[in-house]
This record gives C-alpha cells, sequence and structure tokens, in this order.
C-alpha cells in the first residue's frame, strides 16, 4: 500500500514527537527524582501545534514535501526540551514563539499561491533587506549584546533583523540570477583552464563581499557576513556552473579577511581564541566559553551525561550560543551526530525540491533557502567545537530566540511552496 504524501508527514511526525516526552521524563527524573505531572504541558503543546499545523497542511496544499516539516518539528522538539532542562521561561517563550513561527508558516502558505510572484519584488525584498541590516547602525533603536550590534530594541520588544535580511536576499538573488545566469556564464575569458568572468559580471559578488566587510567592521558580527557571502557564492556557483566565480569568491574572502585581521582589534580576538582557546592568559576570559565548550563535549563521551546531569551553566549564553554543547555533554556524541545527521536530511531534502522545481527561481531559491540553514549549523556547531572561528549566530530551530524561530518556519514554509510546484509539473509529465 503505497501511502500519500501527508501520511508520510503524519508518520513522521508522530516519530519526532517521542523526543518531547522522553526529553520531560528524562529531565523530570534527573532534577526532581519523579515525573511531574504539571510539566506535560511542555510536550503536549508541541505536539498539539504541530499535529494542528500538519492538519491545516492537508487542506491548503496536500502535495508538500512530507520530509521537511517533521525534520524542523524534531530539532524545535530537541531545542525547546534543551530550554526546558536550561531556563523554564525561556522554554515557555521559545514555546510561544513556536506557536507564532508555525501560524506565519501556515499563513504565508495560504497566501503565496505561485512562490513565482516574489521574483516580480526582487528589488524591494533587496532594499528591505539592506534597511534591514543597516537599520542595527542606528544607535538610537540598536544595542549591542556581546560585542556585537545585532538587535533593534522597540520598547519590551528585541528583534534580530539580519534573520528576515538573509531571506529577502535569498529571493533577491535567485531572481537576479535566473535572469542573468546565461549572460554571467557564457562570458569571460579561458586563463588555465578555467573561464575567468569578465569584471563587469562579478558586480555582484564584489558588493556581496562589500556588504560582508562592512556587517564585519561596523556590527562586529562575524557570523552574518560569513552567512550572506557563503548564500551568495553557493548561488551562484549553482547558476552558473563555474568553479571560476568560486575561485574569485574564495580570494576576494581571504582579502578580506586578512584585511579586517590586522585593521580590527575583536577579530584578531576571534582567531586568537580559535588558534589556541587554553592558553592560560585567555582561558579565564576572552576564550572561557570555547574552552568551557570543549571540556563538555570531553565530558559528554560517546553517550553523555543524561539530560540535567550535566554542567551547561559553567558556559555563559549556552541557550543562545551554545546550544550544541548542551547536546554534546548530556547526550554525547550519538546525540551530537543525531542532530548532525537532522540537519543533513534537511539540507538534502532542500536540495531534492530545487532539482524538482519547475523553473529556474525556484532552484535557485530553494538552494538558497536550503544554504542558509546548512551554513548557518556548519558555522555554529564548527565554532563551538574549534573547527571555525567562533561566530554569534544561532543553531537553526534549537538555539533561543524568536526572531530566529520565526524566520526559519518563514524558510520552511517557502520550501513547501516550492515542493508543491515542483511536484504538480512532475505529475503533468
Amino acid at each position: 500500500m503505497k501511502l500519500s504524501p501527508r501520511w508520510k508527514e503524519f508518520l513522521l511526525l508522530i516519530a519526532a514527537s517521542i523526543i518531547p516526552f522522553v526529553g520531560w521524563v528524562s529531565v523530570d527524573l534527573a532534577r526532581e527524582g519523579r515525573v511531574v505531572a504539571g510539566n506535560v504541558i511542555y510536550p503536549l503543546c508541541m505536539v498539539v501545534m504541530f499535529i494542528v499545523a500538519h492538519l491545516v497542511l492537508r487542506l491548503l496544499r496536500p502535495d508538500v514535501d512530507p520530509v521537511v516539516f517533521p525534520v524542523a518539528a524534531a530539532l524545535c522538539f530537541m531545542g525547546i526540551i534543551l530550554l526546558f532542562r536550561l531556563n523554564d521561561h525561556m522554554a515557555r517563550l521559545q514555546l510561544i514563539w513556536m506557536g507564532v513561527g508555525l501560524a506565519a508558516m501556515l499563513g504565508l502558505i495560504a497566501w503565496l499561491k505561485d512562490y513565482r510572484i516574489l521574483a516580480r519584488y526582487r528589488y524591494t525584498l533587496a532594499v528591505a533587506g539592506l534597511m534591514l541590516l543597516l537599520s542595527t547602525m542606528l544607535p538610537f533603536i540598536s544595542k549591542e549584546v556581546n560585542g556585537a550590534r545585532l538587535w533593534l530594541v522597540l520598547g519590551p520588544l528585541r528583534f534580530q533583523p539580519s534573520e528576515l535580511a538573509k531571506i529577502f536576499l535569498a529571493i533577491f538573488f535567485a531572481a537576479y540570477l535566473a535572469d542573468k545566469k546565461e549572460l554571467i556564464s557564457a562570458a569571460g575569458r579561458s586563463i588555465i583552464g578555467f573561464r575567468m568572468p569578465r569584471l563587469r559580471d562579478l558586480g555582484p559578488l564584489l558588493t556581496m563581499w562589500a556588504i560582508s566587510l562592512l556587517l564585519l567592521i561596523f556590527q562586529k558580527d562575524l557570523g552574518s557576513s560569513l552567512l550572506f557571502f557563503g548564500i551568495f557564492l553557493s548561488m551562484i556557483y549553482v547558476a552558473t556552473s563555474r568553479v571560476s566565480f568560486v575561485v574569485v569568491g574564495l580570494l576576494l574572502f581571504i582579502l578580506g579577511a586578512t584585511f579586517t585581521f590586522f585593521a580590527f582589534a575583536h577579530v584578531q580576538d576571534r582567531v586568537t581564541v580559535w588558534v589556541d582557546p587554553l592558553d592560560p592568559e585567555t582561558i579565564n576570559d576572552e576564550s572561557y566559553q570555547v574552552a568551557q565548550s570543549l571540556f563538555a563535549f570531553a565530558e559528554g563521551g560517546l553517550s553523555g551525561k543524561g539530560l540535567a546531569r550535566g554542567h551547561p551553566e559553567l558556559i555563559p549564553f549556552v541557550e543562545t550560543d551554545f546550544a550544541y554543547s548542551v547536546i554534546g555533554e548530556e547526550l554525547g556524541l550519538f546525540g551530537a551526530v543525531g542532530l548532525i545527521l537532522l540537519y543533513l536530511i534537511l539540507a538534502a531534502r532542500g536540495l531534492f525540491i530545487a532539482l524538482r522545481s519547475r523553473d529556474d527561481f525556484g532552484k535557485l531559491l530553494a538552494v538558497g533557502l536550503t544554504a542558509i540553514v546548512a551554513l548557518q549549523s556548519f558555522l555554529i556547531m564548527g565554532g563551538v567545537t574549534r573547527l571555525v572561528p567562533l561566530t554569534g549566530i544561532t543553531l537553526p530551530f534549537v538555539s533561543y530566540g524568536g526572531s530566529s524561530l520565526f524566520s526559519n518556519f518563514l524558510l520552511i514554509g517557502l520550501l513547501l511552496c516550492i515542493s508543491s510546484g515542483g511536484k504538480q509539473v512532475a505529475e503533468k509529465h
């Protein structure tokens, strides 16, 4: 018997729903020595919200991809259980933001009958994205947190504008490259087997390079700088299939990184911490977070110490920047690898949606949205394990952060819209 996509999605959601209930029981037993019945509200609310969203999806788009939504659910479940273990108040807030994000995702899917409409507003979205990024440079509404100026503060609300900006700019890149890809890929001279792009074709690449440097210089935000440049580089490679763009992009990245290293002290500090986080001169100051993160992974071993049996409180800002360290300590290598596999499944499914998309805009947009999740996950997990310099970005769906969770659900909504369009064409053929 062949199951429909929605029944596949439902069964995957049921399987993912095991995570919050097991997590709730484990945390209560470790902290209280018994299961606290009142705390069942956390896993129950999570599962009910996703099941309701699944039922709405059945009505709105019965043909969307059946894997993306359950994987996002599993990541959310892990994130809120971790917050429930770390900070009850943050867990409640994240639960509320999860509901808001799901509602926004469903609203987007209901409104966006044809995702290709977004290509018409490419320049409007590009301007909106750049304005969001520039808004953090205004001192009267922005706030510096942990050395980086990333937040807008409007009364009691705080919002990280780069979370929405990355989606707006991905839409612009996809629309621009879909129109210009043939012109860009065909032009240029062949040098040592590489067809090098013309200078005028490098305009978008140079523009993104400049924006990335500005983010690094004025916002002191290494994570967003790397993320925006990496997203565009991956999209332009997929659009043109030209390695020369990747080579030029990497050379620009090395040039910019070298310049900022010698010009700005905060970049030097990040690199110094990355090179030797256990240096006795910095271990109690600049490299304290990274050092404690490495100790947490070492303590976790293969199977971990168990939920609520570790000491993540030793790591400052563990709920936002170092959620992966908690998984490494309390769920061990098995839990850490399991989380990586979820991100790999999400990335693979995003690329699968791109392959099945009906048009160039849909293909490139799916690649860009997938690159956002994949690169962001790699940068933060690599940072806390000392694979790459630490960046102050969130782990998608897992770290605490309302604006991050809200934007990531919009991203999932866009992927589902693209998957629906691609399947309709496949069925016609």
